[in-house]
């Protein structure tokens, strides 16, 4: 089994590197019509590993691997709300967004794996776990619909007042440069708003991470089958982000639907012992709430609510 976790992230490190220094080794804005070809790509291949699943450990391991695919993907829309109110704060240039959001992403594939280890380890040893897992994504589901979204306030993010402490910051950017030597005639090594941003965008990644993860766990316990879907979810987040920006703001009812399904997960995680829901009907049942949320926002988008 070892190999193949070595593999996978063989794979996806070679395809995010493949990504940024072969296709888009310039600094460039990427249009909608690119990203979309990238997001169904990254799709493709994730149905295409569903299949090697299936052929490796059999129908109910590909079934549990999609079920957690589509799971962590419609989690992940609220980073995308995320991406684009961090990037309009500190005003990110666009042609450098694809660059932060990929050192973002080696950084969670790093998090999230050890999480990932974490949990199921807990879990095994720790029964009890589950139930704290399970109310943790109903309190989450509450929590985001009420709000409507996650909130974030990046001059409070505690990675930034960190980085800041120890680092002193530019107020300009450097074309894509994390880092520079020397600023304004001064000496000394200099972060740049970039690095704040990566900052950002990792702090929260790891804050949502606590509400996926434990998600998918309630699908399978299959350790290599959660972080396998979690990392082909975030792969295709930043070629999704890109090609969905400017429509975001249209799905006024999709937050009401990720906090329905992730009340409806962490009710089945903390009555797993008692009923045991087919992992077909979870896929069922988060394919069928997404489908009504999205098509309600089309039906009754927020245009027509403020004209009358």
């Amino acid at each position: 089994m070892l190999y193949f976790w070595i593999l996978f992230n063989i794979f996806a490190l070679g395809m995010l590197v493949l990504d940024l220094l072969v296709f888009h080794r310039r600094g460039r804005v990427v249009r909608s019509r690119e990203s979309l070809a990238w997001s169904a790509m990254w799709a493709g291949l994730a149905f295409v590993f569903a299949g090697i699943v299936f052929f490796w450990q059999g129908r109910q391991a590909a079934l549990e691997f999609v079920t957690g695919y589509m799971l962590e993907l419609s989690l992940s829309v609220d980073n995308l709300f995320l991406f684009l109110v961090i990037f309009r704060y500190f005003a990110v240039p666009e042609e450098h967004q694809r660059s932060v959001l990929f050192w973002g992403i080696l950084g969670a594939l790093l998090m999230r794996g050890l999480f990932i280890l974490a949990g199921v380890g807990l879990i095994e040893h720790f029964h009890w776990v589950l139930y704290v897992f399970g109310a943790l994504l109903i309190y989450s589901g509450v929590r985001v619909g009420f709000s409507g979204e996650h909130q974030v306030d990046p001059a409070k993010n505690p990675a930034v007042r960190a980085l800041r402490l120890l680092l002193p910051v530019t107020e300009e950017f450097h074309g894509g440069r994390f880092f520079v030597r020397g600023w304004k005639g001064k000496p000394g090594l200099y972060a740049t708003p970039l690095l704040v941003v990566l900052a950002v965008i990792e702090t929260t990644d790891l804050l949502f991470a606590v509400d996926s993860i434990p998600a998918v766990l309630a699908v399978t316990l299959n350790a290599f089958i959660v972080y396998t879907s979690n990392v082909f979810a975030i792969l295709g987040l930043r070629s999704m982000y890109f090609a969905v920006s400017g429509l975001m703001k249209a799905f006024r009812f999709l937050h009401t639907g990720l906090a329905l399904v992730l009340v409806l997960v962490g009710l089945k995680m903390i009555t797993a012992d008692r009923f045991r829901v087919p992992t077909h009907v979870t896929l069922g049942v988060i394919a069928g709430v997404l489908l009504v949320s999205v098509m309600a926002s089309l039906i009754y988008p927020a245009k027509k609510k403020e004209e009358g």
